[in-house]
């Protein structure tokens, strides 16, 4: 189990956040409070291994906390305010959720930390993913078509049903983006606008915000909303690559 607390001046949003905690197995809530003091006691005193903590507080932001416990513990930064992300990950922030927090993005940030807590020899008992590849079902009645992951380029939201887009052909799912997504691999899809979803390695160039796809004429829009997420994604994938 992890231990959290959480750290916020807003009420509301303490709420929010105590409720996804309490609702996730390997997570166990240790604590929480809207006073920045009280939380640095805490985490002097008893054994916290994550902090949910808002940067945008009185007495003490979220960044000059983290300066003091110097990473005591792993810490996902909440904020309503984009701007304050790359301070976070030069501090080296475990995650940035954006408020208002929805329960898919806490969970996959909550799946970070669990990741991050296994000793080597509970990751290597983990499961691995049985198959590199997908069935889904297609806007013909009854066919189901099977696409390897390495083959899609990116996917696009078309209201109740998707696009996923690959050198060859353009197959059309019956399955929202947010379903799709959550049978794909985390760290080789991106979400990075409400509408589409991006395949990391198959990137060529960001171009402002339009993101160039490998073998393709056409843009993919990077949405403001997802692109600290999309840069923190692609910055790992960088650092993966040189080791």
């Amino acid at each position: 189990m992890i231990s959290c607390l959480v750290v916020d001046d807003e009420q509301g949003a303490l709420d929010i956040l105590t409720t996804f905690i309490q609702k996730t197995p390997f997570l166990t809530l240790a604590g929480a409070t809207t006073n920045p003091v009280e939380a640095l006691g805490i985490v002097q005193n008893q054994p916290i291994d994550l902090v949910f903590l808002d940067i945008h507080m009185p007495q003490i932001s979220g960044l000059d906390f983290m300066k003091l416990i110097n990473g005591k513990c792993q810490v996902i930064l909440t904020t309503a305010y984009n701007e304050f992300a790359v301070a976070g990950f030069e501090l080296e922030a475990l995650d940035y959720l954006l408020k208002p927090v929805a329960i898919e993005r806490f969970l996959k940030a909550a799946q970070k930390a669990l990741n991050k807590s296994m000793r080597p020899s509970e990751k290597w008992q983990q499961p691995e993913r049985p198959s590199n590849f997908i069935f889904v079902k297609t806007e013909n009645k009854g066919k189901m078509c099977k696409i390897n992951f390495d083959e899609i380029l990116y996917v696009e939201g078309l209201k109740n049903y998707v696009a996923i887009h690959t050198p060859e052909e353009t197959i059309i799912s019956l399955l929202t983006i947010k379903e799709l997504e959550a049978r794909l691999p985390p760290h080789e899809f991106v979400r990075v606008h409400k509408s589409y979803l991006v395949s990391i390695n198959k990137i060529k160039a960001l171009d402002g915000n339009q993101i160039i796809i490998k073998d393709m004429k056409a843009y993919v829009p990077l949405g403001e909303t997802y692109r600290t997420m999309f840069l923190r994604e692609l910055q790992e994938k960088i650092k993966s690559g040189r080791k």
